[in-house]
């Protein structure tokens, strides 16, 4: 009688070179070079937080089909911004546009709390099973351009793909002297960018064009000229 082989430890040793390739060949040969960022995206496994019919291609370095239209960032994409975040273990970070909660996990290893907002209900459910026991993270639902207000000040306002522009009411809940880390979108070329809130209001600078996965509900309202 042959003897049956249980398939899931092959699976997760196929997953975690996958993983060790993701951080030797896309992160840090591109300026993901902090190194408590490197350690988390090394150890958290990317595929728990992807719908099951794309987890083979979890790994990969391009947008990921999600669900209503939706792309997950690529593993760049979301490295550098949480390296030109530069957490701090005493952060109370808010991340907008959780997706499967994936950032959510990385963050949770390098600051103190996370909220983590999304607001698609399977996205929702996946990011659910994912960040299961983790303590650090609460997971919110509700439309991504409001923030959520109730856990407001934030040290650190992480948006994990492109927006038009960033509604004041969502900057309102960065604590002055609080950084901002985002995705643009400026005439359909996505960039990476980062600011800061002070006394005097609130800036963008833009650190890199990158290919980064549209977010709903941010677009400027356009007005028709006569």
């Amino acid at each position: 009688m042959a003897l049956s082989v249980d398939p899931a430890p092959a699976e997760a040793n196929r997953f975690e070179a996958m993983r060790h390739a993701m951080v030797a060949s896309q992160l840090r040969t591109n300026a993901v070079n902090d190194p408590r960022v490197v350690e988390a995206m090394s150890k958290v496994p990317r595929e728990a937080f992807l719908p099951t019919e794309h987890r083979a291609i979890a790994y990969r370095d391009t947008l990921l089909p999600l669900v209503g239209g939706r792309r997950h960032n690529s593993p760049l994409a979301t490295g550098r911004l949480i390296t030109e975040a530069q957490v701090q273990s005493t952060d109370h970070v808010l991340l907008v546009g959780a997706a499967g909660g994936y950032a959510a996990a990385v963050l949770a290893l390098l600051a103190k709390s996370v909220v983590a907002l999304e607001e698609e209900d399977a996205l929702v459910a996946i990011a659910r099973g994912g960040l299961a026991g983790e303590a650090k993270v609460e997971l919110v639902q509700g439309p991504l351009a409001a923030g959520w207000p109730a856990a407001a000040p934030y040290d650190l306002l992480v948006i994990d793909g492109a927006v038009e522009h960033i509604p004041d009411t969502l900057v309102e809940q960065v604590k002055i002297g609080g950084r901002v880390v985002t995705g643009v979108i400026d005439r359909g070329v996505t960039r990476l960018a980062k600011g800061r809130r002070t006394e005097g209001g609130f800036g963008l600078r833009d650190f890199l064009d990158i290919e980064c996965a549209e977010l709903p509900g941010f677009r400027r309202l356009r007005t028709f000229q006569f």
